[in-house]
């Protein structure tokens, strides 16, 4: 079974207002667009383009289908998206099981797990660039980069901060300073204006935007300790539970494990639990590692990543038939180009920012035409 799959994207105040416009052919609107979904999270389950108005949800359901173990998005930002890590799927279900015991609200505004889900997630960019902070930068790094901001107040205090034997528990305490509302964040946005750095350029000029769009947000500190990852285009990051993660601006397709279970460390107005962040949150500082295509067939690159939930494969096509074999429900998104994906039984014509669903009995997808698209399944288990 096929079916055809498309949603409207969110308006979230982070969005660009052209890139997933431009990436469909069309006028932008002038409002922000975000994330497109595509799958049957409850969020905003993607509409199944065959004339009845349902959404994937119940299509699923009507047929008999499990929940999809994944969600694939279509994500634009224009600015930064809250600083934010996942837990693991124990610490979810302990989590989600302690909230609903207290009784909070599974919408409430101070609800931290809304589901007993985690939620790893990979992004592969889309468009020529994508920048996004990831994973805590090692520490001599960051000396260097605090010193190059100079010698008022609110540096040596952060500079104080970053002196200690155990790197680990010195950004763990960092964090927690950062975020208990005693930091001197102006005094830092301050320094910043005016800092030059030849070998933290980059980084000073992306931290200078944060400050301007997050004016006296205190989640500052917490980005200056991580570290500035420049995807190319079809180069792809993993952020697994406990990586603090905040995509900058760009364009890329996200695939991740179906939950909503967000702890945020600032860049944003919703709620912070810190000592939940705290207790989730992996401090060990280091690299970051991309994640590698790897090329499985003619037309067929695979970004593999331990985790049983999902699996994500990039196709290009020019000519000849492309096939990928199907491990179970999949959902193939385009991003160029006009692309045929045919199953047993029939095809679906796919333009740029259109999907559609192949049902568990497909035994593989075949793609023609003359294009590139993302096909997510289920993954290893």
């Amino acid at each position: 079974m096929l079916l055809p799959i498309s949603n409207t994207p969110r308006a979230y105040a982070w969005g660009s207002t052209s890139l997933i416009a431009e990436l469909e052919g069309r006028t932008p609107s002038g409002a922000p667009e975000a994330e497109s979904w595509y799958g049957d999270y409850a969020g905003s389950p993607a509409v199944v383009d065959d004339g009845t108005g349902r959404t994937l949800d119940v299509a699923l359901a009507d047929t008999g289908e499990a929940p999809l173990p994944y969600l694939v998005k279509l994500l634009a930002a224009a600015s930064s998206l809250s600083i934010q890590v996942h837990p693991t799927k124990a610490q979810a279900a302990l989590g989600f099981a302690r909230e609903e015991a207290r009784g909070i609200g599974r919408d409430a505004g101070d609800r931290t797990y809304r589901d007993d889900n985690h939620k790893p997630e990979i992004i592969v960019a889309v468009s020529d660039t994508f920048r996004a902070l990831v994973g805590l930068r090692p520490l001599a790094d960051t000396r260097r980069l605090v010193a190059a901001l100079g010698d008022s107040d609110g540096i040596r205090a952060l500079s104080d901060r970053l002196n200690g034997a155990d790197d680990s528990v010195i950004l763990r305490d960092t964090i927690a300073w950062a975020l208990s509302g005693q930091a001197p964040v102006a005094d830092i946005a301050e320094a910043l204006a005016g800092a030059e750095s030849a070998e933290f350029a980059a980084e000073l000029d992306l931290y200078r935007t944060i400050a301007a769009d997050f004016p006296g947000d205190a989640g500052l500190l917490v980005a200056l300790l991580m570290n500035l990852v420049v995807l190319r285009r079809g180069e792809a990051m993993f952020a697994p539970a406990g990586v603090l993660h905040a995509y900058q601006d760009g364009l890329g397709v996200e695939l991740m494990a179906a939950s909503d279970n967000v702890l945020r460390g600032g860049l944003t107005p919703k709620h912070i639990d810190v000592a939940e962040l705290l207790d989730i949150v992996d401090t060990t500082p280091g690299a970051v590692a991309l994640v590698p295509a790897r090329m499985v067939s003619p037309g067929v690159e695979a970004f593999e990543v331990d985790v049983p939930d999902f699996a994500l494969a990039r196709v290009v096509v020019d000519g000849d038939p492309v096939r990928l074999a199907l491990a179970g429900p999949a959902i193939a998104l385009a991003v160029r180009g006009e692309v045929q994906v045919a199953g047993r039984d029939g095809a679906v014509a796919l333009v740029p920012g259109r999907a559609v669903f192949l049902s568990s009995d497909e035994p593989e997808a075949v793609v023609t035409g003359a294009g590139e698209v993302f096909i997510a399944q289920p993954g290893r288990r």
